[in-house]
């Protein structure tokens, strides 16, 4: 792939609007320009809920909006009687061609060697059964799981074992800018989706622009990757929808903005 050939998709995480309904959540989308959505299995898209993931699916194709991906919550090896057949059922009636799912529910400095075999045990069992149809899956990046550093997240990834098992990326809680892109950097070969937002300090919600030279070399790195990434706005001050086309032409810039740019 050419650097011209490669596409940065810019979207957006239906749980940014998640008090909204689906058809809101797609309208403001597409007035602010995003070409795709993830659809959240906490609201709109519930596991097992074929009917609602086909409506969500026709709806998007009427207004031209892609399906990126169904973020479910499905944690794997947190129960071996979770059934991971009604979040399938929902990605493939969506026509998801990526499941979001979870490493467990313990961070890397707790979990047990026993409770990193079940994640991976359940991991590996849940993408044979998505690869044989077709879909693929990526671990949420987050604190709390197996996937709360690069470090971890590499040694789930080398576990598991499997070609259909990838990661997101996510700026990690108060890390500072340079130590986060130095912590894409290790797992970016992994990476298929980051999801865009900036926090700071904690769980403090800022606008995209606070946090201008954390995203500007993000971009950087994934343009310097030469493939495709999905790039999907999370998270808006207040949840409000009116922020949305704002956060949308600021993650416009960072797509277009040229790598060497100071």
């Amino acid at each position: 792939m050419t650097a011209t050939d490669q596409v940065l998709h810019s979207g957006m995480c239906s749980v940014t609007l998640r008090r909204e309904p689906a058809l809101t959540v797609l309208d403001v989308a597409a007035r602010a320009g995003l070409r795709r959505v993830e659809w959240g299995g906490d609201v709109h898209v519930p596991p097992g809920d074929t009917r609602a993931a086909a409506l969500v699916r026709a709806a998007s194709q009427d207004r031209g909006v892609e399906v990126a991906s169904y973020g479910s919550y499905f944690r794997a090896g947190a129960d071996p009687d979770e059934d991971f057949a009604p979040v399938l059922a929902s990605a493939v009636a969506l026509g998801a061609p990526r499941i979001r799912i979870w490493a467990g529910t313990l961070g890397s400095a707790e979990a047990s060697a026993e409770q990193r075999r079940a994640v991976v045990r359940s991991s590996r069992a849940a993408a044979e059964q998505a690869a044989a149809v077709g879909v693929e899956l990526a671990f949420e990046y987050h604190s709390g799981t197996l996937t709360d550093t690069a470090e971890s997240t590499l040694r789930l990834l080398a576990d598991v074992d499997h070609p259909a098992v990838r990661t997101y990326w996510q700026p990690p809680l108060d890390l500072p800018d340079a130590a986060a892109v130095a912590d894409l950097r290790q797992v970016l070969p992994w990476v298929d989706a980051v999801h865009v937002f900036s926090w700071w300090p904690g769980y403090h919600r800022l606008p995209l622009t606070a946090r201008d030279r954390l995203w500007r070399d993000v971009f950087a790195e994934l343009r310097g990757a030469g493939r495709d990434f999905d790039t999907l706005l999370e998270f808006v001050i207040d949840d409000d929808p009116a922020r949305v086309a704002t956060e949308a032409a600021s993650l416009a810039q960072l797509i277009t903005a040229d790598r060497h740019d100071g």
